[in-house]
This record gives C-alpha cells, structure tokens and sequence, in this order.
C-alpha cells in the first residue's frame, strides 16, 4: 500500500462533464443558496486532509456547505436521488483519508458535504451537567464554552483549535486524557443525525441514560461518515477540575522508562493521562522543551492528575513519586502559565518530528498496553530491516502508539519506501493482538489493511452498511472494506 489510487474503474475527474458539475452546483444552490456552493470545487483544503505527507488530493462534482440540518437532509435525500456520493467532512484534521473525496469507488462524482456552517451557539445546561452543540463548533470552542459554565469535556485531541465535534464523534477521537475519562462516544448520550434516506433522526437524548432502542448513538460513533451526517452533538459533562498538574520524567534508558510506566499504573492513583515518547521523539522536540532536557535523554513519561486542588497536588506527588526511580530529571510544573507550557510542548511533538526531516509517515496502532514495549521493539526491528528512520509517542495507558516513519516529503523514491515501511506498522498491531487504529480511524489509508479482519465481522458491519445505506452513497469505500466485486 505504498499510496492511495482512486480504483481502477471510478470515473476520474477528467471523466466528469462540466454540464454535471454545473447542473449539481444548480440544484444544490436551491437548497442552501448559491453562496454556499462550489461546483467546481475550487478550494483545495477541501480536497485534502492532514494526511499531507501521503500526498493524498482527491477531487469532487460539487461542495456544499448547508447551514441547518434540515438543509444537510435535503443535500443528502438529493444525493440519494441522483445517485451521487457524499463525503461528509468537519475539520478536515483527519489522518486516514476519510474526507478526501475522489480517491474511493465514487472517483470525481462525489459531493463535499461541509459542516462548518452548522456553529451556532449550543446550549449548556450546567446544573444538569450537559451541553448540546451544532456539529461544526470546534473542540476547542467546545472546552471553552464549557468552562466558562463551570463544565468540562475531557477528550482533547491534538487538533481540538481545527477538528470539529461532529467529526470527533464520527471518528470517535480521543487524546491523552481518554485513558482515565473515555474517548469521545462514553461522553455523548445524543446525536442528530441525517440518515443516508435523507431522514432527519434523533438518537439518544438529554437522559443520560437509555436503552430502549439499538445503541444507534455508539453505531454511528466511529461510522466515519458511512452511516449518516452527524448534525448536533449532545455531551453528558463533568464539573471543571480545579487544578490539573502534569508530571514528567526523562530516563536514559527505554527499560527504565517502561518500568516507570508500570510503576505509575501500581501506585494507586489513576492519572488522567499516561503519556509517553521515544528517543526518536525526544531528539525531534528536544529544542522546545521548557527549560531544556538533560544529555542521554532516550524516554520520557508524561503523566497528569486532575481534581480540587487538594487532590490534585496529592495525586501529583504520588504519581511523581513512582516514576522518579532512575529519572535523569523530574519536571513537576505547579502554576498555570508552567502547566500549559508543558502541554503545549507535547501537543507540539508531532510538528517537531515532521520538522526533522520534513515528513512523516504515522500509524496510531494500538496494542494492550503490557505489549507496548514488545511493540516499541518491533517497531525498531521494522526501521532496521527497511533501512528507515522510525519513532514512536503516543498513550501508553491505552496503549496506542503514534508509530512514525520520518521521511524527506521532497524525496519521491524515499517517500514511497517510507510508504511500504509504514504499512509493516499496521502488522506489529495484529501481531501483539491489537487493532488497526486507536483513534484516527481508518478511512482510506488502512481500508486495504483492515480486509484481514474476522469475515463474519466483516459481513455483520457490511450488512450494517447496507440496511442503513443501500443505495452506498455515504462515504463510499471508507472505514469497510470495498465489497466484491
């Protein structure tokens, strides 16, 4: 899989007549206004997603950016009515392909179905502890507005100032503090959703819980836009944390930096976040470290508690407590300002190893977290034996791991060994009886790998997939494995 190709007999964009561009850019502009339409589609971001380095730049019939879920339902019984693709699409942050239009089954005739115009204002509730927002608000703008209410959302995605809501629960994304609080589905207890017929649905609800239908929630949590359009997202929430003290640790050795890890899952404290990252990662982010790492740096661990302020400060120390054994240096921030100058180096590793050689090549394989050492070592193994530069970071308390091929972009023959190497990431999970993605999902870029799956759990998804979308215009050729021809 050494790059994503549109399949062989998918119209290609030069395929597609310019009277059917037009004509779809016609009727969509009935629906949502002409100012809201493209067709063609001259914006280049909506082409593509964060998967820049893969080169992945499909092309697309028309996008349409409808401002209210009634117009997303009408966009989407239109596109059933002429057979026309849809690719839904938030953030346009995504790592696996999944909003790229043109490079599926649909090749050219896809529409972009935008849901950034979907960003009103919410609404909070904070002494029940929820918060209801239109798809397209920001995850950022989420975390913000709940804290100003007291509330707080605890999913934090690398991308939360450009990934959108709805896309983090169509991807079901997690970040760091999933470990002790759950990626984005155990948060959400409603959705509004349009349905590949068009139909506008409520599933869940204001109630925390329910049971009396399927869980059609979790069902589209994860579906990447295969199953429907989310349009309104609503969170059951927590009251804001007082403090939240992260604690890091840097060893000379992977093998100390292991143990620490098992240490801090034995103390007795359950942090909010059990970070890590490689020497490879280390080096790459090296500059911007507040204060600067100490010589031989080879791992760091990154752990975080979060509570009162009493209980936070506790659970700090006892955390920093376990993982101090064989430390070169301990860091324990203690005010704001050094808090968040930690966090934003480590949401700010990824850049730095894209910095290092211009180019990367990630997996977010996950394994059980007692194999992450055996995983960090394949992944070695992998690096040597194709002769190619690898790293790893990610959450060793969930045990994923953002395992990296660095590459030089500009190097065409080294970005497609890059390519093939990087394909070997997605064996090492299997092997250690993991899975394909932790949390970028799988799109595009790992659709081929995830054909080795169980068959009957492929045809029960399958099935899924076909009673909700016979017509297969939802996301076609995304997360499921293309059906035989």
């Amino acid at each position: 899989m050494a790059r994503i190709e549109a399949d062989a007999d998918a119209p290609r964009s030069d395929d597609v007549p310019a009277r059917d561009a037009a004509a779809a850019g016609r009727d969509l502009a009935r629906i949502v206004g002409e100012a809201h339409v493209q067709a063609p589609v001259v914006a280049s971001e909506l082409l593509q997603d964060a998967t820049e380095t893969r080169g992945l730049r499909g092309t697309a019939l028309a996008a349409v950016h409808p401002g209210t879920p009634e117009e997303v339902a009408r966009v989407v019984r239109w596109a059933g009515e002429q057979g026309v693709p849809v690719v839904p699409r938030g953030g346009g942050t995504g790592y696996s392909g999944g909003a790229v239009p043109g490079m599926g089954p649909e090749g050219a005739n896809a529409i972009v179905l935008a849901t950034d115009r979907l960003n009103g204002p919410g609404e909070l509730v904070p002494e029940a502890w929820r918060g209801t927002f239109p798809a397209g608000v920001t995850t950022h703008d989420v975390h913000r507005r709940c804290l100003e209410a007291g509330l707080f959302f605890a999913p934090n995605p690398g991308s939360a100032e450009a990934c959108m809501i709805g896309g983090n629960v169509a991807t079901n994304a997690g970040g760091p503090r999933s470990f002790r609080h759950g990626s984005t589905r155990a948060w959400v207890s409603g959705l509004e959703a349009v349905l590949p017929g068009g139909e506008l649905v409520r599933l869940g609800g204001s109630a925390r819980k329910s049971v009396e239908t399927l869980d059609l929630v979790g069902l589209l949590c994860g579906s990447e836009g295969t199953l429907g359009v989310i349009t309104e997202v609503t969170l059951r929430l927590q009251p804001a944390p007082e403090l939240a003290l992260p604690v890091l640790a840097v060893y000379a050795d992977r093998e100390a930096g292991l143990n620490a890890l098992g240490y801090a899952m034995a103390c007795g404290v359950v942090p909010t976040a059990l970070e890590f990252l490689d020497g490879g990662a280390l080096r790459a982010a090296a500059a911007t470290f507040p204060g600067g790492l100490p010589d031989g740096a080879a791992f760091a661990v990154l752990v975080e508690a979060i509570g009162t302020e009493e209980i936070a400060r506790l659970e700090a120390a006892a955390l920093a407590e376990a993982i101090r054994e064989d430390a070169l240096l301990v860091r324990e921030p203690s005010t704001r300002a050094e808090v968040e100058e930690l966090w934003r180096w480590r949401d700010g590793v990824s850049l730095s190893v894209v910095a290092a050689r211009g180019g990367k090549l990630s997996e977010d394989v996950v394994v059980p977290a007692e194999r992450l050492g055996d995983a960090l070592a394949a992944v070695d193994r992998l690096g040597a034996e194709q002769g190619v530069e690898t790293t790893s970071w990610g959450h060793a308390g969930d045990g994923i791991l953002h395992a990296t091929v660095m590459v030089d972009r500009d190097d065409q023959a080294a970005l497609e060994h890059a390519a093939e190497a990087a394909h070997g990431l997605l064996d090492i999970a299997q092997e250690l009886d993991g899975a394909l993605s932790g949390e970028h999902g799988i799109g595009l870029v790992k659709r081929e790998a995830a054909e080795r799956l169980d068959p009957a759990v492929l045809a029960a998804q399958r099935a899924v997939k076909d009673a909700l979308d016979p017509r297969g215009i939802m996301n076609p050729g995304r997360k499921l494995p293309l059906p035989p021809r």
